[in-house]
């Protein structure tokens, strides 16, 4: 079989809260449990739902994003990502045709399922409806004839006798019932103010959850005929996304120039990437990138490391939760010390979110790297969305000019927002500026997926090649 031609199917639903990431992680766990070699896959920019897929399924878990990567990329990042599987599993994101605001389809679960051409599983929250449930489906599966509504699953079923009117009431549907999923609150994964509680914060139980929803979904869903749907896809005419392959093209292009994708194997930089219960949010191609940039990557805790990974020569600090841990990330003075002191030496420091608020003064009163003259907070307004924003200044991540889509989910603020030199400019949907560049330095609230820009990578790798000051 060609890579191509890997088994697929995306996990839909008509809404948020129906039991997406339920069905799509039992699912993922219960294929690997049997066997399979699975690769799992999240519509949109969501970080937390690729932690469950990657414990269920033991491969990490790679989001698809056409808004931020664009939609010709998507096929490539699934192949590269899904290289090596018996079987790729898609959980989409809101509703089935709910996408990027005001842009139409883009970004949402239908348009990925039309450019992987794979068919798709609908995920019905059953409670409170019987014949209902037929209606549903029949105008979901009609409402886009590019979209192949190839099956449901019932979720939340009340009853053997509510599974059985459902039952019913789908058999005029023409799409047939994969599985049934009963009520049950055991296999439940806790959430908070940005949605579900990550993995690295809760992995005993979260191990447990995920063996509980594997058992859930062997005993309700026919996965025999879930397989043999995901066996029926086309091939897809694409080659994989290749890192180095990209770097050399934004070379090319002259987008990076002087992004340092020729540096040696006794050069390489050694780049420093903030991990642990606290920095869990990123996406697996910005190592990939890094790596095949020219860069040594090696992770650390900032909860447990006291120092930087000896010779670091640049610093990437992604997103997650610090709000929760503030305390203990303040109590951690002698790395504080240490990412400010690289900070201070010109060396570059990538920072998104969560890492923004880590280099500011202070995080709801508790002391931080101090890096950058501005103070955080926690509140109750939630920034979510995305954004499209240029490079205002060449520095150490972007060259000036250089164009990006990415986004914002947070609930703190940092005041002021912007240094003065801003770390972006946005453009759409509204018009500011926004984050720091100072030195070496570039911290912002914006998320930003390196595969759709590989330059950021290439030109953070040289930037480490030439920084002096490293770490000790």
């Amino acid at each position: 079989m060609s890579g191509g031609a890997i088994p697929r199917l995306v996990i839909a639903a008509p809404s948020s809260g129906a039991g997406k990431t339920t069905v799509a992680t039992g699912l993922m766990a219960a294929f690997a449990e049997a066997g399979l070699v699975v690769s799992p896959h999240k519509v949109g920019p969501d970080y937390i739902d690729p932690g469950y897929h990657s414990l269920a399924t033991g491969r990490p878990g790679r989001n698809l994003d056409a808004y931020l990567c664009g939609p010709d990329r998507i096929a490539p990042l699934f192949l590269h990502g899904a290289a090596g599987a018996d079987l790729a599993l898609v959980e989409g994101v809101m509703g089935l045709f709910d996408g990027a605001s005001g842009k139409g389809e883009l970004s949402s679960t239908a348009q990925v399922a039309k450019l992987l051409r794979a068919p798709v599983v609908l995920v019905v929250d059953a409670s409170s409806q019987s014949r209902s449930v037929a209606a549903l489906v029949h105008g979901f599966a009609s409402w886009d004839p590019e979209v192949r509504l190839a099956g449901v699953i019932l979720n939340k079923v009340g009853s053997d006798r509510h599974e059985e009117l459902l039952r019913e009431a789908m058999d005029s549907s023409g799409v047939p019932v994969l599985g049934a999923l009963h009520r049950d609150g055991r296999a439940g994964t806790p959430s908070r103010h940005l949605g579900l509680v990550p993995v690295a914060e809760r992995r005993a139980d979260a191990v447990e959850s995920v063996g509980e929803l594997a058992a859930r979904v062997r005993a309700g869903c026919d996965l025999e005929a879930l397989l043999a749907l995901a066996r029926t896809v086309p091939e897809l005419p694409d080659a994989p996304w290749d890192p180095a392959a990209e770097l050399a093209s934004a070379e090319v292009a002259g987008i990076g120039a002087g992004t340092g994708t020729g540096v040696s194997a006794p050069e390489r930089p050694l780049i420093a990437v903030a991990g642990g219960a606290a920095f869990t949010f990123s996406y697996a191609e910005h190592a990939e990138l890094l790596a095949a940039a020219g860069a040594e990557v090696v992770p650390f805790d900032p909860l447990r490391d006291e120092q930087l990974p000896p010779g670091t020569r640049g610093l990437v600090i992604g997103g997650g939760f610090p709000e929760m841990y503030a305390p203990d990330l303040s109590a951690n003075a002698p790395l504080r010390a240490a990412v400010a002191a690289l900070a201070g030496s010109g060396a570059p420091v990538s920072a998104e979110c969560a890492g923004l608020l880590y280099l500011s003064r202070s995080l709801d009163g508790k002391p931080m790297c101090g890096v950058l003259p501005a103070e955080s907070r926690m509140t109750e307004r939630l920034t979510l969305g995305y954004r499209e924003a240029v490079a205002l200044r060449d520095n150490a991540l972007a060259a000036a000019g250089t164009r990006v889509r990415g986004h914002e989910f947070h609930r703190t603020v940092l005041e002021p927002g912007a240094g003065a030199d801003p770390a972006w400019g946005l453009t759409h949907p509204e018009r500011r500026v926004e984050g720091f560049v100072s030195g070496g330095v570039h911290a912002s609230y914006l998320h930003v997926h390196w595969a759709a820009e590989p330059s950021l990578a290439g030109r953070l790798v040289a930037s480490a090649a030439a920084a002096r000051g490293a770490a000790r």
